[in-house]
């Protein structure tokens, strides 16, 4: 059962348990959210050369556009402020810093009618992120830096929370993802060939929810949602930041979503950083997960 929660009044512990749960939240922009916006539209104006970014598809080729893309995103990424803003972002949602750990924050693009779908701006087939060896316990942050539209935004598909869909996610290993494919992307302009997990039967689309937050509004959904690129129609990019979060004690507890389908190997948990101090989780929590055969967890009581 999937209910959408906007602005909700919840503390920490029944934010994670609602979202665990296949609950979806949807936030009014904070003020770090806002500055990691701005700061990702500072780049954006930067490395596309003046204009709209939104419309800089309509001015560079491809090859163009998928090598500035291959620039910029690392550079957000590791931009002195973005991890700054993203622990004060953190803080303004009221999460146990000694207890968060994120993975960095990653601008995405997703372009319109077709123009680059694959590699750097990869329209996203319905999936759930534990197909990619995320835990159960992880849970995404996703906000728009432009304003949405109905068709440049992201679809959820809630008949399947907590329902099995056949797919190929038993050919993803995180540890080879990470040496073989992960920095391939931008060579990818017309077919993606890197093993992305994918559904191997026909998924319903409909009925699928489709959120507009404004800019800088934060939309929190469990690793375990399915959830795909809407086709953008729209005749501009779209660009958004997402990053994920694990609860230690969680992490530590096998807790979060039940694992409806997932069959890959690996883990992400040696990819998080605690919100004060940039450490990784312990090795032996680490560990414990690359020993696990799917990322599966017991919802929390």
């Amino acid at each position: 059962m999937t209910n959408v929660h906007f602005d909700p009044d919840l503390s920490d512990d029944e934010r994670r348990r609602r979202l665990y749960a296949g609950d979806i939240l949807v936030s009014s922009p904070r003020p770090a959210a806002l500055a990691l916006c701005a700061l990702a539209r500072e780049l954006l104006d930067g490395a596309l050369g003046g204009g709209d970014p939104r419309t800089a598809q309509h001015r560079l080729s491809v090859p163009e556009f998928a090598a500035i893309m291959a620039e910029l995103k690392p550079r957000f990424i590791h931009h002195p402020r973005a991890k700054e803003l993203l622990q004060q972002l953190l803080g303004e949602f009221g999460c146990d810093p000694e207890q968060t750990y994120f993975d960095v924050p990653r601008l995405r693009s997703s372009t319109s009618d077709g123009y680059l779908t694959t590699g750097i701006a990869y329209a996203w087939h319905p999936h759930r992120d534990t197909w990619y060896s995320a835990p159960a316990c992880q849970l995404n942050w996703w906000m728009p830096v432009y304003e949405l539209a109905h068709d440049n935004a992201m679809a959820f598909h809630p008949r399947y929370w907590n329902v099995a869909v056949a797919n190929d996610s038993r050919v993803y290993d995180y540890a080879e993802w990470n040496r073989s494919f992960r920095f391939a992307a931008a060579q990818h302009t017309k077919e993606d060939p890197r093993p992305l997990p994918r559904a191997t039967e026909a998924v319903e689309l409909e009925p699928q929810v489709r959120l507009l937050p404004p800019v800088g509004g934060m939309i929190q959904f469990s690793a375990a949602q399915l959830h795909s690129s809407v086709p953008n129609t729209s005749g501009v990019t779209r660009y958004s930041i997402d990053f994920r979060t694990v609860h230690r004690g969680d992490a530590e507890a096998f807790a979060g979503a039940p694992n409806a389908d997932a069959a890959c190997s690996g883990t992400t948990m040696g990819d998080y950083l605690r919100a004060t101090d940039l450490a990784h989780l312990p090795d032996e929590t680490i560990a414990a997960y690359e020993r696990r055969a799917v990322p599966g967890a017991a919802i929390l009581g």
